[in-house]
């Protein structure tokens, strides 16, 4: 299974069932809370192409976007297919 990241807040309801999600599924998931750790706003936000808002979800290369994408992949049958690939 490739390995997810995300980068988080406290107190965010979308990262919350972002995570839910992903535990789910048994994704291997390495959290990034950007409240907390110094720079990785600023990363987030390069590897994002500029999107600020949390969650931004990356499995293994590829840049999900937020919660609501995450949930598009899961509604179309297309989440377990790119987790493992």
């Amino acid at each position: 299974m490739k390995p997810v990241e995300i980068y988080t807040q406290p107190r965010c309801g979308f990262c919350t069932a972002a995570l839910r999600l992903l535990a789910k599924k048994g994704a291997p998931v390495t959290e990034f809370d950007v409240s907390r750790m110094p720079g990785k706003r600023a990363e987030m936000m390069q590897r994002a192409k500029g999107r600020s808002s949390t969650p931004q979800i990356f499995i293994g290369d590829t840049h999900v976007g937020g919660c609501d994408e995450l949930f598009a992949l899961q509604d179309a049958g297309k989440l377990d297919a790119l987790l493992q690939a």
